[in-house]
């Protein structure tokens, strides 16, 4: 059977707003879309938009216990202290962390996430609560036969959540704990490949002159390559499509070129970048290349949040900021980065980030009626201004109702969370490092 739902206004993205709109889908695909008038009002949500789900390029979804961890750390002394600390916790701690972030990317309106899982927990999370996922299985070293090998033993333990809606990939980390010959032996597996890349100087300093803030890192790091992660992987033939990168924050514009030439799509995650010191990632410069670029949180090891709404108001304040113009990122073309552009980043665009018939229903609905942003003047500009976790009130996933605000158990996700964060506070115990496969 069809279902509507109505509201103000309908937000397409590939198409202009509809005043008074209306979508209706059955078996979790999208079948018309249009004015109330034209389908009928059917489930009528006032003082709300109608958006595709939001589609977060980056995310961690076991770190959302990791809030303030190492707040004020130069990236290389961050990264140590979050390397050291996940090794104090259970793999059930890590379940329940992930579960907290996959909890809390559906409330705010996030229907499909790219996850870059350390132990192969964020799958279970994923498919218990129903939010979709490529799960990037992550792997470090200079050894493609040690990688690999690590990477199918996460790979037997993700193996029971995998489905349709949850696929796996691999995860290099990033070119200074993973080799070009590692990253080239991912690339032969034919699934996506989610890395780290040019995220900082710090990251520019290692890799081309061996010295910096990564020295923190002490037996993590690889050797020095001589140039950059970005040079490396083109010059190994170890990066293409099916690569997406998350920051490119330190970047020259041989590198944005070859970012373009090489269509590696990029995960821009502004909060993340500039809480840790990192620099604002050249938007404008990538989208002028061409470069496939979509919108992600990461991990509150680095941001705040999972608030997705947080982070479109950043990209579209850092955007103006490093540009020094407030015409080079409007908030429609950052919500259409959240959707349709996160969905071209990682190859799905043909089935989400946009409402179209056809398409899958996964939709997000956000009001703003208890806000001054009413009456309506631009209803994208609303939602990126005024929209957060508080005002979505209904996350739907392939048809399917994942998220009703007011319905998940709050406290007893932020209980188990708050259990496995006081663990790592403490120090742990021996049988925790039992999350290391």
């Amino acid at each position: 059977m069809e279902t509507i739902y109505s509201a103000d206004w309908l937000l397409p993205i590939e198409g202009e707003p509809i005043e008074n709109g209306a979508v209706a889908f059955e078996n979790g695909r999208i079948t018309r879309v249009g004015t109330s008038t034209e389908l009928g009002d059917g489930r009528r949500f006032p003082g709300a938009a109608i958006m595709p789900g939001l589609v977060n390029a980056h995310v961690h979804l076991e770190y959302s216990g990791y809030t303030g961890f190492g707040d004020g750390l130069d990236f290389g002394g961050w990264i140590a202290l979050h390397l050291q600390r996940k090794l104090h916790l259970t793999f059930d701690d890590v379940v329940a962390l992930a579960r907290l972030g996959a909890a809390e990317c559906l409330a705010s309106g996030v229907t499909t996430v790219v996850d870059a899982s350390y132990s192969a927990a964020s799958p279970h999370a994923c498919t218990e609560l129903g939010l979709k996922a490529i799960v990037g299985l992550e792997v470090f070293g200079g050894d493609p036969e040690a990688a690999l090998s690590r990477f199918e033993k996460l790979k037997e333990i993700a193996s029971p959540a995998v489905s349709e809606q949850v696929r796996l990939g691999i995860s290099p980390h990033a070119p200074y704990t993973v080799s070009p010959e590692v990253y080239a032996a991912a690339r032969q597996l034919g699934v996506p490949v989610v890395t780290h890349l040019a995220e900082s100087a710090a990251e520019r300093s290692w890799l081309t002159r061996g010295e910096g803030p990564l020295v923190a890192m002490g037996k993590q790091l690889l050797p020095p390559l001589g140039e950059t992660g970005i040079r490396a992987l083109a010059r190994a033939n170890a990066a293409g499509p099916e690569m997406i990168a998350a920051h490119c924050v330190d970047l020259d514009q041989e590198e944005i070129e070859l970012l373009a030439s090489l269509d590696i799509g990029v995960a821009h995650c502004p909060r993340s970048n500039g809480y840790l010191g990192c620099g604002i990632a050249p938007l404008t410069s990538l989208l002028a290349a061409g470069v496939r670029v979509g919108i992600g949180t990461d991990s509150p090891a680095s941001a705040p949040s999972f608030d997705m709404f947080e982070e479109l108001r950043s990209a579209v304040a850092f955007a103006r900021a490093r540009e020094r113009d407030s015409q080079v990122l409007t908030a429609a073309r950052a919500l259409e980065l959240a959707t349709l552009g996160s969905a071209k980043a990682l190859g799905i665009a043909d089935q989400v980030g946009s409402l179209l018939p056809g398409k899958r229903a996964d939709i997000a609905i956000v009001a703003l009626d208890e806000t001054s942003l009413l009456p309506w003047e631009d209803a994208q500009a609303a939602v990126v201004l005024g929209g957060s976790p508080e005002r979505v009130v209904l996350t739907v996933v392939d048809g399917e109702t994942k998220y009703e605000k007011g319905e998940f158990e709050w406290d007893v996700l932020r209980s188990a969370s708050a259990a496995a964060r006081g663990r790592m506070l403490a120090g742990g115990s021996q049988a925790a490092r039992a999350v290391e496969p």
